[in-house]
């Protein structure tokens, strides 16, 4: 056996080479109280996706129809809402603020420019307009 080939067997032995995705997004913890929806790791989920917890709340706010709040590392929406639909409306933020369209790596960035939203690239370097919230 060559080197490379001893060399990949004790990293597969070490450290197992997983087949999944590289990146996931964290799950919504949440409860109710009365009429409202507490989604307590808000912050989390914002900064596993590096995406300011502002720009993320206002997407929510708009998908879910529900006015929102953010208090201290939790979002309070208006309504209640299943942590079901949330997980989905952040997975579509998700697929149109955070993955590059082109090589659908995470490592992306939001810019404005001229009054426009960008989403660059950071892997691949692709450039693209997005929707402002």
């Amino acid at each position: 056996m060559d080197y490379e080939t001893l060399l990949e067997e004790a990293y597969e032995k070490i450290i197992p080479v997983k087949e999944d995705k590289r990146f996931e997004v964290l799950g919504v913890v949440g409860h109710h109280e009365g009429t409202k929806t507490v989604i307590a790791n808000f912050s989390n989920i914002a900064s596993c996706i590096r995406r300011p917890v502002t720009h993320l709340m206002k997407f929510l706010s708009g998908e879910l129809a529900s006015s929102a709040e953010i208090s201290g590392d939790r979002l309070i929406l208006s309504r209640r809402v299943s942590s079901k639909d949330v997980n989905r409306k952040i997975e579509k933020y998700v697929s149109r603020f955070v993955l590059c369209s082109s090589c659908r790596k995470p490592d992306t960035e939001l810019n404005n420019e001229g009054g426009k939203a960008f989403l660059r690239c950071l892997a691949c370097g692709k450039k693209v307009e997005v929707n402002k919230i």
